[in-house]
């Protein structure tokens, strides 16, 4: 039984680093996409006011799912123009690695709608967001390209610097919350998202 798991697990991580140049050319409309949706999702945030911390929430949480879903159907298309099965086990273990920092995300998302105040909610949710979604990305991002864990790195750390400047300093900042998310989610993913179209190109020209 143990030689068994041991030689699927084996084929999985073998399969994964074999598809790694695969992921990265997938990677580079979903990401470009994520940032085209943070950067307008951020705008209208803006423009319409929407600073309750309810409206906060419920708001970027119904971004979140469009842009997914807009993920997923880039990956499945990518997946029937190679010929192969959209979840297979590599795909499985790449959400698993990312499911728990999402789950926590969600998690905290309602608790903060739930028992904290508005301003509080509005500048403490993207820093945290930021963070876990950082910490998905660097687990997912394990067999692939090292690109995907610098971006979650970058996620992290930007994060972990807001959380410092909110919780730790007397000065309240200056930018809002739709704007914090808009430059990294929006910003972060639209940058990376055309790295890898202009990499990609370099590759294909050599």
């Amino acid at each position: 039984m143990e030689t068994k798991w041991a030689s699927e697990n084996l084929q999985v991580i073998r399969t994964l680093m074999e598809r790694s140049a695969l992921y990265r050319r997938a990677l580079a409309p979903i990401m470009t996409w994520a940032g085209c949706c943070g950067i307008v999702a951020a705008i209208i945030g803006n423009s319409a006011h929407l600073e309750s911390a309810q409206q906060f929430a419920i708001y970027w949480l119904a971004v979140s799912c469009v842009t997914s879903i807009g993920a997923f159907l880039l990956v499945r298309r990518q997946a029937l123009k190679d010929a192969e099965p959209f979840w297979s086990p590599p795909t499985r273990r790449v959400a698993q690695a990312a499911l728990p920092a999402f789950f926590l995300g969600g998690v905290l998302s309602m608790l903060f709608v739930w028992q904290a105040g508005a301003d509080t909610v509005q500048m403490t949710l993207p820093p945290i967001w930021m963070a876990l979604y950082g910490c998905a990305l660097h687990a997912a991002g394990f067999f692939m390209q090292r690109g995907i864990r610098l971006l979650g790195w970058l996620f992290v750390i930007t994060g972990s610097a807001l959380i410092y400047a909110i919780v730790g300093s007397d000065e309240d900042l200056t930018v809002s919350a739709h704007t914090l998310m808009g430059i990294a989610f929006g910003g972060f993913h639209l940058a990376y998202g055309i790295y890898l179209y202009l990499t990609e190109k370099r590759k294909n020209a050599a």
